[in-house]
């Protein structure tokens, strides 16, 4: 989904978003509905997607979509929180991109696990069903995902401090998902996994590009 297609999501067209708690509460009001809406779809379609196959619970494809699910859901958490704290409306509308993307794919993985009769969760540690991922998991977290720490710090940052950090922590966390996601190709022939892994890594490397460009744009690397 592309920065201009969702700068309605978060802003109305004047741009008035940007100006004032009042309005802002409101864009972040639309942008929970919007983000819900999306989970919805996207659980919808996971449902009505073709496919003979039914993974395991051992199986890469399941571990792909729980460890995925998790992945995308600091995501989502760290650009609603930038959508609601930024100033900058190029910032808002990658937030809102992220959010309202990640989303609706938490939606259509999860109902691909109900589909193939799985839960949530599964026995296997995090990132098992990936070959050579040992040392990947650091601390629980898999990679590219901030830091409880990290997290911290980015609450209680403000102003350009806040939109670089916002930035620099969802570049390493779409790099992560985007190491996930390759993983997930090289070891799935199923369809809708392969084809939800290709779009994700196509539309994290485009928005890793815009990042490196708003860094810039704030003088920072």
């Amino acid at each position: 989904m592309g920065s201009g297609a969702l700068a309605t999501a978060g802003a109305p067209e004047d741009g008035n978003i940007e100006r004032g708690p009042g309005r802002r509460t409101t864009g972040t009001v639309a942008l929970a509905l919007a983000i819900l809406l999306g989970l919805l779809l996207g659980f919808a379609s996971g449902l009505l997607a073709p496919g003979l196959l039914r993974p395991g619970d051992g199986s890469p494809e399941a571990g792909f979509a729980r460890d995925m699910s998790s992945h995308h859901a600091q995501a989502v958490e760290m650009s609603i929180l930038a959508h609601e704290k930024s100033t900058d409306p190029d910032v808002r509308t990658l937030a809102a991109d992220i959010a309202l993307t990640q989303q609706a794919q938490i939606g259509t993985m999860q109902a691909w696990l109900k589909t193939w009769n799985l839960g949530p969760t599964g026995s296997k540690p995090r990132m098992a069903w990936m070959p050579d991922a040992a040392g990947a998991v650091k601390n629980g977290l898999m990679p590219g995902m901030a830091t409880d720490a990290q997290r911290a710090e980015l609450r209680a940052a403000t102003g350009r401090d806040f939109d670089v950090l916002f930035l620099r922590l969802m570049r390493d966390h779409h790099l992560g998902g985007i190491h996930m996601a390759e993983g997930i190709l090289d070891l799935s022939d199923d369809a809708q996994v392969t084809a939800l892994a290709n779009s994700m890594v196509a539309g994290q490397k485009k928005e890793i590009e815009l990042i490196q460009s708003l860094l810039g744009k704030f003088g920072a690397r």
